[in-house]
């Protein structure tokens, strides 16, 4: 049996270590999920709802001791883990509140005396968690497939060891009856065999383009629904009617939450020429204002990056695209001491080929790109494998315009991407597909039904 260390990065420290699980306890977990699923499904919603609510109760209760977990494991600014754990407490109560009215039956006139479609649960569903915000993706995951009836099997990034533990916590203590959500610690190469387990029926992950392929194809194989929400190089478009100091505010705050380390952060800044040498030098202090430092500190806005590994790919990236022509105006270099952090950095002069460009930045690096006009932002915009989310700073009637040509899962016109439990989120490209929140979210891993009731009245 190994074991998953969890490396605290701003020193690059191990600070704890949990066994992996052996295939008895894999099995006895599996085994627990299947038994659960009979109870659990016929669970009236409303007492679901209930169990969702003492969720919800119980996060913010421990606040103070789960938000320190995120800091320590992955390097998440205090203040930011703090709203994290508020936001995860919030899509279970969402949920709860709502679940109700999102799976209503839906009446369908046919040829049939009556005739709808019911939204039945289908049974255990896989989740599969990346570092970056482990309590709102775990809750982003688990609030609506529970209360869809659904059990759930958490198997969280192996690097966040402890607050994979802390969730399970939060659900037992909550009334969950046995085997209704359960953490499965497992290295990420023994996971293929739990999703062909038969006892899973679907899976949900969230992580890399090139993990998300070879989970679809796993899940394919054993013809079983999945979801995948996956990287991005998002673009933020600023025409040069748009609010330029509120678009500069916004995508600094939009690059730089999480150290960067988002897939729906603002990744491509795409600034109409006439207006980007003015946008740049509104730009540039608010990036270059920003604390980075110890995450535990309350002044910190910058925390390390997650992993030593991913500092050098980032840093990588920076080198290869100043090489091949770019200008560093702002950070760039690798600082000194111990931990992985990376400095603000701000890239301009960036074409579409260029390395930041073309490939997804996970760090504190905004990148610029000018457009001739409108229509060559468009065009900018779309020219990406990615398609998970997009801003666009113009008018109003303007913005709504371009949304529906944007080639993105979410766009927003003059404000920052973000998920909202009311809302669904999910991409398309190489981005996944799928949806999760929202209304569309809970009807992904449901069993819609037809109910045809005779006789046939024509």
């Amino acid at each position: 049996m190994s074991t998953l260390q969890a490396i605290d990065p701003t020193t690059g420290r191990v600070t704890s270590e949990v066994s992996t699980a052996g295939p008895a306890e894999v099995e006895a977990t599996l085994a627990r999920a299947k038994d659960a699923f009979a109870g659990w499904r016929d669970t009236p919603i409303e007492q679901r709802a209930e169990v969702l609510r003492a969720v919800a109760e119980r996060l913010r209760d421990r606040r103070g001791d789960l938000a320190p977990l995120m800091t320590r494991e992955m390097g998440k600014p205090i203040t930011e883990a703090r709203g994290e754990v508020e936001k995860a407490a919030w899509a279970a109560e969402h949920y709860a509140e709502h679940a109700a009215e999102y799976l209503a039956d839906e009446r369908l006139a046919s040829d049939a005396t009556e005739s709808w479609v019911q939204y039945l649960p289908l049974g255990p569903v896989l989740g599969i968690l990346p570092w970056n915000a482990p309590f709102w993706l775990a809750l982003r995951f688990a609030a609506p497939a529970l209360m869809a009836g659904n059990p759930c099997v958490m198997k969280h990034d192996p690097h966040v060891p402890d607050c994979a533990t802390a969730i399970e916590e939060v659900f037992t203590a909550a009334g969950l009856p046995a085997g209704v959500f359960q953490a499965l610690h497992l290295p990420n190469e023994e996971v293929e065999a739990v999703i062909r387990d038969p006892r899973i029926r679907a899976v949900s992950f969230t992580g890399s383009d090139r993990a998300g392929a070879k989970v679809a194809a796993v899940a394919a194989s054993e013809i079983k629904p999945s979801v995948l929400e996956l990287g991005g190089s998002d673009p933020f478009v600023v025409l040069a009617d748009a609010d330029l100091e509120r678009a500069a505010e916004v995508a600094a705050l939009s690059r730089i939450i999480n150290a960067g380390q988002s897939c729906i952060a603002a990744k491509r800044i795409i600034v109409e020429r006439s207006v980007h040498d003015r946008f740049v030098e509104l730009l540039r202090p608010r990036l270059e204002a920003l604390v980075v430092g110890d995450p535990a500190d309350e002044a910190t806005q910058v925390g390390p990056l997650a992993r030593e590994d991913l500092r050098e790919h980032l840093h990588d990236q920076v080198r290869r695209t100043v090489a091949e022509g770019a200008t560093c105006v702002l950070g760039g270099e690798l600082p000194a001491g111990e931990g992985w952090f990376y400095p603000v950095t701000l890239l301009t002069g960036v074409e579409p080929g260029m390395a930041a460009c073309r490939e997804e930045t996970f760090g504190p690096v905004a990148t610029v790109v000018a457009a001739e006009d409108a229509a060559d932002a468009l065009r900018l915009a779309n020219d990406t494998p990615y398609g998970l989310g997009a801003s666009v700073w113009t008018t109003t009637d303007r913005g709504v315009e371009m949304a529906r040509q944007v080639e993105a899962g979410q766009v927003s016109v003059n404000g920052i991407v973000k998920t909202d439990p009311r809302l669904p989120s999910g991409g398309i490209k190489r981005s996944g597909y799928g949806r999760e929140l929202g209304p569309h979210g809970i009807r992904e891993f449901v069993n819609a039904q037809q109910v045809w009731v005779g006789p046939a009245t024509g």
